[in-house]
């Protein structure tokens, strides 16, 4: 099998490929895994569906709008196979491992359906000589072929996969199953090709990065990983997503204390009422969320802290919705994330009586991220006038001499960015990490200029 590789669009025709990939990080990995397995095949991969024989759609099935998205993007396609009846349409991932039957129903022109389990044998699905499906979840390995689509110096590293878990609301340990983690050496050895490809930031991604190697039996796993992580040479920054708030312990913060770690957290605290907390079979209401909070920045005190919430669950009233309030603005998060509660079939919170309609969920949502303005904007109006490091994304769209990066404290795709400008005579950043000198703010994003 080949080494992760980035770019390389080519290879023997064997036809053509376009993937569109829904849904979050972790299945953009599996992704490029599957681009990676169709490369090594002979397949051309292109970027445009219109341009395909071939079209999968990775879905992601996680919540109503997710589902709502897959549908019409596989409705979309299968206008351009109405159009070039040739095409062939694959539907892959969540969204299909979780509702298969009915999909296959609902889009009778697919071509081939797979779930989650075999994304590494996706070529023998389509030529139709795959087998029986695994009994579980695929998870990749360094040896595992990777077509790497992050744009610039960046790239994610999937450091486990499923949820052990059993939140009352999330639907990921049906889908997934239990928490499986990668092994410590195959992740050090992708990193260490990653980083022989250029990639300056990797961003570990799992449902849950703190629990890893838990069911391995390792103590400290994600703590002991990152300082593995960090001595390899090239990589300047390594940053970890979705942590839960009870496994952030003292060796994980000592651990961010390394030069190479990003102190960025990524802790979803879900709801600080503690009868919402309760509900929702999470562990930390927001009294003890704000006391973890005080601990990190006292290790971190240049930590940065993202966190995700669900307005409109089952039993959340005015007195438990003005807690999450006034949690937020307490705990003056530099990113947040808001979701409306969508009861997932086979999950606790599903049983419930869904007591928020869909408008006041959306009024609710709109007003914590009224606060959360406020607060970022707060937040980034203190960087103005200092000098940061900036990690290059692209140029700016139809803006001559403008770029846009990412400071440590800013994850890809989720949070802010950095726009900057070059010195005339200077036609593109003289590195893939630069210092840049922030002369502007805005609620969620920076301004500023090269540093002399």
């Amino acid at each position: 099998m080949t080494r992760p590789t980035r770019g390389a669009r080519g290879g023997r025709r064997a036809g053509t490929v376009a993937l569109i990939s829904l849904g979050c990080a972790k299945n953009l990995v599996d992704s490029e895994v599957m681009l990676g397995a169709f490369k090594g095949a002979g397949y051309a991969i292109v970027d445009r569906a219109e341009d395909a024989d071939l079209v999968i759609v990775n879905t992601c099935g996680f919540i109503g709008p997710a589902r709502e998205e897959a549908e019409a993007t596989l409705r979309g396609v299968l206008r351009l196979k109405r159009r070039d009846p040739a095409k062939r349409i694959v539907a892959a991932g969540c969204y299909v491992e979780r509702d298969r039957a009915r999909l296959e129903r609902a889009f009778p022109g697919v071509d081939a359906w797979t779930g989650v389990r075999d994304f590494d044998r996706i070529v023998g699905i389509v030529e139709g000589r795959a087998g029986r499906p695994r009994e579980r979840t695929f998870l990749y390995s360094d040896t595992s072929p990777r077509l790497v689509s992050t744009p610039g110096a960046w790239s994610y590293v999937k450091i486990s996969e499923g949820c052990s878990h059993r939140c009352g609301f999330c639907a990921i340990p049906l889908i997934k199953g239990p928490y499986v983690s990668r092994s410590p050496a195959s992740i050090v050895r992708e990193v260490r090709t990653l980083a022989g490809l250029g990639v300056k930031e990797i961003d570990l991604v799992s449902h849950d990065t703190t629990w890893f190697g838990r069911d391995r039996g390792l103590e400290n796993g994600l703590a002991r990983l990152l300082v593995r992580l960090s001595r390899i040479e090239g990589v300047a920054w390594i940053r970890f997503l979705y942590g839960y708030p009870e496994e952030i312990d003292d060796a994980l913060l000592e651990a961010m204390t390394r030069p190479g770690i990003c102190r960025y957290l990524d802790i979803p605290f879900q709801h600080a009422d503690p009868g919402m907390v309760k509900a929702m079979r999470r562990g930390m209401d927001g009294a003890r969320a704000l006391r973890l909070l005080e601990r990190i920045r006292a290790k971190l005190p240049d930590v940065a802290v993202r966190t995700s919430l669900i307005v409109g669950f089952p039993g959340e009233g005015r007195t438990e919705f003005a807690a999450l309030r006034r949690f937020v603005e307490e705990a003056r998060f530099d990113h947040l994330g808001v979701f409306a509660f969508s009861p997932e079939a086979g999950t606790p919170a599903c049983r419930l009586a869904d007591t928020v309609g869909p408008e006041e969920k959306e009024a609710r949502r709109a007003e914590i991220m009224e606060i959360q303005a406020r607060v970022s904007r707060g937040v980034n109006a203190r960087r103005v006038g200092r000098t940061i490091e900036v990690l290059v994304e692209s140029p700016e769209p139809g803006a001559t001499g403008l770029w846009i990066g990412r400071g440590r404290f800013q994850a890809p795709e989720v949070d802010g960015v950095v726009r900057f400008a070059l010195p005339a005579g200077l036609s593109e950043p003289p590195a893939a990490v630069v210092e840049v000198e922030v002369t502007s703010s805005s609620d969620y994003d920076l301004a500023g200029r090269l540093a002399a």
